[in-house]
């Protein structure tokens, strides 16, 4: 009786490429059809190294299933097009596999190739009939990832064989807009904006806009884009009533901040609309010493107060007296704020709790 293969080697020896002793020790073996700890078989690990003989021999010589899935429901395709093999994905769309397969969460090749921005790939499985206007779990088409990874030619070629691609939105509502700009796509933004016809200021679940997503990671390209191309609202309020200005505070982005006082003329002491919050209350409340400095340097009103006229209450917030004071010590500012910080800068007990959040946002 042959002697069981070892799963190990044998998955080791196909993405080493090792064809000739493979095929040894599968004979002495007798089978080919051992599984890994994942459930990969060896034409998902040959898919996914980008082996296409190896692959060749294991569907021909022993006859190994091309629509095996794995414990992720990941078939050969799969993995192929996710790590952008076009030889393998060639060869497994010859042998006619399902071109819309579906791994966990409803992915399906097209969406993984779209990861990889392999024009290549992903032309191959549209001409062998992919649909990009399916979507995973969470509402996405291949024209929305392809967005989060900005290739201006991967956008034009699935505009081209799809038009109504970019007329998608996922589960809260964000459309491929909203993701290049988060994601600082400066050139798929301008293909969007040419070629798609999204309504200025479209908003999401939580009320964001592109403009605001571009603002509260700090992409001010983008954001010039969107202002000068799509008319972007600048005191567009979110859900919460943030704009642009307190979003940015919570996440940091202090050149942002800059970018909307400085060149646009926003009020470095606006108010959230529900929490009537300024920006400098936002960033105090999450730690950003140097956002503070920024703010403080654009004039921001340390004495602004909440809507019941309280400054404080309760103990200090992230930033913490000591850091805060830490950074006073050594600023032109301290002898006029110093005294007063306890009192100014840190959240109403009424505001945001620590665990509160402005708005939950997603890619």
């Amino acid at each position: 009786m042959a002697a069981p293969a070892d799963p190990r080697r044998l998955c080791r020896l196909v993405q080493d490429g090792r064809l000739c002793t493979l095929r040894e020790e599968l004979q002495a073996a007798g089978h080919a059809g051992c599984a890994g700890p994942a459930g990969d078989t060896l034409l998902h690990c040959a898919a996914r190294h980008g082996r296409r003989d190896v692959l060749a021999y294991l569907v021909e010589a022993w006859d190994l299933d091309i629509e095996a899935a794995n414990r992720d429901y990941k078939r050969p395709l799969h993995e192929a097009a996710s790590m952008g093999h076009r030889n393998c994905v060639r060869y497994l769309l010859g042998r006619r596999a399902a071109v819309d397969c579906l791994k966990k969460a409803d992915w399906t090749p097209l969406m993984m190739a779209c990861t990889r921005r392999n024009l290549e790939v992903i032309r191959d499985l549209v001409e062998h009939g992919a649909n990009p206007l399916l979507k995973n779990k969470d509402g996405w088409n291949s024209f929305h990832i392809a967005s989060r990874e900005g290739d201006p030619l991967i956008l034009q070629y699935l505009l081209a064989v799809c038009p109504s691609a970019w007329r998608t939105e996922s589960k809260i509502g964000r459309t491929p807009l909203h993701t290049a700009a988060m994601h600082g796509c400066l050139e798929a933004v301008e293909v969007l904006l040419q070629r798609c016809q999204y309504e200025p200021d479209c908003r999401d679940r939580c009320g964001l806009t592109p403009f605001m997503d571009a603002v509260q990671c700090g992409h001010t390209d983008v954001a010039r884009l969107l202002l000068k191309k799509h008319k972007a609202c600048v005191s567009a309020e979110d859900s919460l009533g943030a704009q642009a200005i307190h979003r940015a505070a919570v996440t940091g982005q202090d050149e942002a901040i800059r970018f909307l006082v400085s060149e646009l003329g926003v009020d470095v002491d606006a108010r959230a609309g529900s929490t009537h919050l300024t920006a400098l209350h936002f960033a105090a409340k999450e730690g950003h010493v140097s956002t503070v400095q920024t703010l403080l340097s654009l004039g921001a009103d340390i004495n602004s107060k909440d809507e019941r006229n309280r400054s404080g209450g309760g103990p200090p917030p992230a930033l913490g007296m000591r850091r805060l004071a830490s950074w006073l010590d050594d600023s032109p500012l301290h002898s006029q704020t110093l005294s007063r910080v306890s009192d100014s800068l840190f959240l109403p007990s009424s505001g945001l709790d620590d665990g509160d959040e402005v708005c939950v946002w997603n890619p």
